[in-house]
């Protein structure tokens, strides 16, 4: 059967007007999104912290999650441990150098199937530095109204970087030669966004 122009047309359009409808936005829910992360001390113990004040963006198509993308930007001047003074000393010049950089980001550039989850592989900047990171993230919930009338979604996802790769070297040394900080950094990430 042949297609005339004007139905050639016609498909084309509807065609991407699927594709556009496939395609959704999802502004980051500031309020109710939280990145929390993990440091042994000494050796013995694990220091928690965490940061507020994220930002950004994820575009999802829930026919095909790997088109899905990610933009984010976290405060690090939120930081909180629970100890001001420890919360200080992260946010000197030892450490995120907050005055000096105030953010970090994470930019998507890929996602994958892996098992029930995905991969999302992208680029972290925190302290100046780029690093390539992989945020193994849980499959999205299903979307929920929220009181703004909006649809609302979850996403948490894990990962684990070298601190040391992004130029935050600081570090004390015990009597016995130990280290008081790992280098390795769990990091948690709650996320709600509500759609656009």
């Amino acid at each position: 059967m042949k297609l005339s122009a004007r139905n050639l047309t016609l498909a084309a359009t509807l065609l991407t007007a699927s594709a556009a409808f496939a395609q959704s936005s999802w502004k980051i829910d500031p309020a109710h999104s939280q990145a929390e992360f993990t440091i042994r001390h000494m050796g013995i113990s694990n220091v928690h912290g965490r940061f507020s004040n994220i930002n950004g963006v994820v575009s999802l198509d829930d026919q095909d999650l790997s088109k899905a993308s990610v933009t984010a930007t976290v405060d690090t001047t939120t930081v909180d441990t629970g100890v001001a003074q420890r919360d200080g000393h992260l946010k000197s010049p030892d450490f995120f150098d907050t005055a000096k950089f105030p953010t970090m980001t994470f930019v998507s550039k890929s996602v994958e199937k892996d098992g029930d989850d995905y991969k999302v592989n992208g680029d972290l900047t925190l302290h100046g530095v780029t690093k390539p990171v992989v945020l193994h993230l849980d499959a999205p919930e299903k979307s929920i109204i929220g009181m703004d009338g909006k649809p609302h979604r979850g996403f948490t996802a894990t990962t684990t970087i070298h601190r040391q790769d992004f130029g935050l070297v600081w570090n004390g040394t015990l009597k016995s030669g130990d280290s008081v900080l790992g280098d390795d950094v769990k990091i948690s990430l709650d996320i709600e966004a509500a759609q656009q």
